[in-house]
């Protein structure tokens, strides 16, 4: 399983790209050349996926029952703008200016970990999150997400 852990920050050129910081490309698999799946997120960041954590995904997206609206709304949702994309020879990924524009990507990102996965910011936006999330914010939502839930 891959796992990563950090916040890198990036910079993207005139033409939408910017190159894997070492640390990120630290914590890939060694020995297999990096295949990411990137989609817009929850919120006005994108998730980048290294193709070992899309894989699962896709398939439990796709065993879904299609005659559910709701499975069909949350896959146009879901897999809206989602594309595969590699590292060039230089080591950049290349963004599409549709990925960009959902969250207002235009010249200084961060790259956060998020378990399996990337996310990446503005780094004004990312900033911002985090001015307005107070310690005391932060402990009562660590209490409620990770506290042992009781059955009945």
């Amino acid at each position: 399983m891959i796992g990563f852990l950090g916040e890198y920050e990036a910079t993207l050129d005139s033409k939408g790209r910017f190159l894997l910081p070492a640390g990120i490309k630290k914590q890939l698999p060694v020995g297999v050349d990096p295949v990411f799946v990137v989609n817009r997120g929850f919120e006005k960041c994108l998730t980048v996926y290294p193709i070992q954590s899309w894989t699962p995904i896709y398939e439990n997206i796709s065993a879904l029952n299609d005659f559910d609206p709701k499975v069909r709304e949350f896959r146009r949702y879901f897999l809206n703008g989602a594309i595969q994309l590699e590292l060039d020879s230089a080591g950049r990924i290349l963004l599409p200016k549709n990925l960009l524009e959902h969250a207002g990507l235009e010249k200084d990102i961060v790259l956060v970990s998020a378990v399996t996965k990337l996310e990446i910011w503005d780094k004004n936006k990312y900033q911002q999150f985090f001015d307005t999330f107070s310690p005391e914010a932060f402990s009562s939502l660590a209490a409620e997400v990770m506290a042992k839930k009781e059955t009945t």
